[in-house]
């Protein structure tokens, strides 16, 4: 089992920029490709970025690409999403997510995670 804990929401003006963090406990979090998700009020949940086991290997959703950057710090056991120049589109829930793959690529389907954090709440307002 891998429990996973997003941290670094927050309410922050257009334009701003905000960390979130997700903190990895269990199984050996060097084992796991990451990404991040989220889900805005009335709609489903939709990718943002993933990071192979490397860190090397990255991928964004066309939304973000430029914006933030996912990045992991196995010696924490952390995964990380610099978010900058916010908009109010960004406003959603973050989770992270945990999955299993050979090699260092990446997952950009939520379907094929394994493991979910709660989510934290990021809202993007003047």
């Amino acid at each position: 089992q891998v429990q996973l804990v997003e941290s670094g929401g927050g309410l922050v003006q257009p334009g701003a920029s905000l960390r979130l963090s997700c903190a990895s406990s269990g199984r050996t979090f060097t084992n796991y490709v990451m990404g991040w998700f989220r889900q805005a009020p009335g709609k489903e949940r939709e990718f943002v970025a993933a990071i192979g086991r490397s860190g090397n290997n990255t991928h964004y959703a066309y939304s973000v690409k430029g914006r933030f950057t996912i990045s992991r710090y196995d010696a924490k056991n952390t995964l990380y999403l610099q978010m900058n120049s916010l908009k109010p589109e960004d406003t959603a829930v973050y989770y992270c997510a945990a999955g299993v793959l050979s090699g260092d690529g990446y997952i950009v389907t939520a379907r094929r995670y394994d493991y979910w954090g709660q989510g934290t709440r990021v809202t993007v307002s003047s």
